[in-house]
């Protein structure tokens, strides 16, 4: 990043100029094929949609070219490091060397909202070429174009990388799935009819009939787009009313969707184990019975059960499964222990593979938000010419909550000026609200004590500075600087103590600041940056300068639990050093008592 900055200041000190993508390079429209021309081989056609249509014997834009979808998914952007054929609803872009093309795709990400603000929305959703040609984009010298690229492009190989990874371990799940669940001869095997306490269908609920509150429901599309294996709470709600003839599932019973677009992925199923009781929407076929519910859900994924559910017939494009279908379907049935023995090892298999909580996906999450976030985030570089983490830039309080997040996960620890996390009171308060037991003056601030102490002084007129439980309250005149106290209490204090206040406790926790703000390293900042020859006193503005380290929020917890037991050891007089010495001490004075104490020898 260091090495951006330089450029910029070497190659373009007076700012970064501002174009419009045609005055950079040409917008061509793709031409035209028709399906009778493609085959399985060749080269790839883009047309409307980033998915191929097919393949071509021939090529009209060479590899490593950026293009935006102009019709179907229109404004969606793509980049081919390949040759590759442009239809007649595909925009690509003629390199120029004022450009490089794989920029261009990073800059045109930065536009996509703006992009397909402009689509017009009909039967097929189209993007005018003039739409693109009139954006308005930054353009640095090439040198700084091919060092953004580089950046960017770390990200973008290590989330494609991880991907693979966890494509790698879907099939390892889908592989020990169904090992698993395969089972030898000796497992019985039944059909779901002959387990079913009851199967029955559910009842219409339309999307119009879709409420925000009211009684938990499915209806049979959720069952392919939101829900897994198993789901404990509804997305959807709907009122009794909407409902001519209510079906309701509960806890442990399994939903098919019975209604689909694809033979391979009809009659998709999913365990409910939540528990309230809800209403199935039409085209879902509800199983109840006295099974383990995860471990029906489970044996009807696997690759046997579905080629079983892909027996449903076809009905105007839309595949079409049914009540007897389902009841056919055979599964093996080990008994109770097994079954829950089974969920425990395949539960740990889904999460490890799914859960974005744990994992490859929370890794692609963050290495996705990464590069969207130092995408946006050097492109906004280049085109404002600020520095990468300026203050303007982190300014506001989203921006500052992102990079935290962003650098706690990447590096473990972020280092940030107090003032992103925290405050110095102005808050004011009558000195007929404070006493000798909430009164905090510099004489009286105790650096690991309780601040609480009778007084020096206790204000009778005037205004004082308000503290708060949790406040840290740091000596601000010479020879107090090192003096500190984390209030366990509500009271009033002077201008000769600064009261530190966290303003965002999801980064720092207060003991945490605490034990950083009484550190030798904080003092000696302090002190250099103390104002005034015969009294200094501290520098507000340079203190909330001070560069705090923030590990995560868990470390953070560890850290203060073992300073806590350190702090204990050295002043608890219950244990520790202290302990340890009281006890010698009495000790000693048991037995010199014993040793002094002569008795009278009485002579014969």
């Amino acid at each position: 990043m260091s090495n951006l900055a330089e450029m910029l200041a070497e190659f373009c000190p007076n700012g970064i100029e501002l174009k419009k993508v045609s005055d950079v390079t040409t917008v061509a429209r793709g031409i035209r094929v028709v399906r009778n021309q493609l085959s399985e081989e060749g080269f790839p056609v883009y047309q409307n949609s980033m998915k191929p249509l097919g393949y071509y014997e021939k090529a009209n834009c060479p590899a490593k070219t950026t293009f935006v979808i102009g019709a179907g998914a229109a404004g969606e952007i793509g980049y081919c490091d390949i040759n590759f054929w442009a239809a007649d609803d595909c925009y690509y872009f003629v390199h120029t060397e004022e450009l490089d093309s794989r920029y261009l795709y990073h800059v045109l990400l930065t536009r996509k909202t703006q992009i397909c603000s402009k689509v017009r929305r009909a039967s097929v959703p189209r993007l005018a070429r003039t739409v693109i040609e009139n954006l308005v984009i930054p353009i640095p010298p090439i040198e700084i174009q091919h060092e953004i690229v580089r950046i960017l492009d770390n990200f973008t190989e290590l989330t494609k990388e991880l991907t693979k990874e966890l494509t790698a371990r879907k099939k390892q799940f889908e592989y020990y799935r169904d090992k698993l669940l395969g089972f030898d001869i000796s497992i019985p095997k039944v059909r779901l009819r002959n387990i079913a306490k009851d199967i029955y269908r559910g009842s219409g609920i339309t999307r119009e009939q879709v409420t925000e509150d009211g009684i938990p429901c499915v209806r049979y599309g959720e069952i392919y787009t939101t829900y897994n294996i198993w789901f404990d709470e509804c997305k959807s709600h709907t009122t009794i009313e909407n409902i001519a003839n209510p079906k309701y599932f509960e806890y442990g019973d399994i939903l098919f969707a019975i209604t689909g677009e694809s033979v391979e992925d009809i009659a998709k199923s999913t365990a409910y184990v939540g528990n309230e009781k809800c209403l199935a929407g039409g085209d879902i076929v509800v199983l109840k019975h006295n099974q383990n519910p995860k471990y029906l859900s489970y044996v009807l994924s696997t690759h046997n059960a579905q080629q079983q559910k892909s027996k449903g017939k076809i009905k105007s494009k839309v595949v079409h499964s049914s009540v007897p279908a389902i009841e056919e379907i055979e599964i093996p049935l080990p008994d109770l222990e097994i079954q829950n023995r089974l969920v425990n090892v395949l539960d740990n298999f889904d999460a490890i593979c799914t859960d974005l909580n744990i994992g490859l996906p929370a890794e692609i999450e963050a290495r996705q938000k990464q590069y969207e976030y130092y995408r946006d985030l050097l492109l906004t570089f280049v085109e404002q010419g600020n520095t990468i983490l300026t203050d303007r830039q982190t300014d506001r309080q989203t921006d500052r909550q992102t990079l935290i997040k962003l650098l706690q996960y990447v590096f473990d620890i972020v280092f940030l000026p107090l003032e992103v996390v925290a405050e110095y009171s102005k808050d004011r308060i009558s000195a007929k609200k404070v006493d000798a037991s909430n009164y905090v003056g510099v004489d009286n601030l105790l650096q690991e004590c309780l601040g609480k102490v009778d007084s020096l002084y206790v204000p009778q007129d005037g205004n004082q500075i308000a503290f708060r439980e949790n406040d840290i309250l740091i000596g601000n005149i010479r020879p107090y600087l090192k003096k500190a106290w984390l209030a366990d209490c509500n009271g009033g204090t002077n201008g000769d103590v600064l009261t530190i206040r966290v303003n965002d406790d999801k980064w720092v926790t207060p003991k945490f600041l605490y034990y950083v703000l009484t550190s030798d390293r904080f003092f000696a900042y302090n002190m250099q940056n103390a104002k005034g020859a015969k009294m200094p006193r501290g520098n507000k503005e340079a203190i909330m300068k001070y560069t705090v380290p923030l590990p995560s929020m868990e470390k953070q917890e560890r850290i203060v639990a073992v300073l806590d037991r350190f702090n204990s050891l050295c002043n608890n007089l219950s244990s520790g050093l202290p302990a340890e010495i009281e006890a010698r001490k009495k000790q000693y004075e048991y037995y010199r008592d014993k040793l002094l104490s002569f008795e009278e020898v009485k002579l014969l």
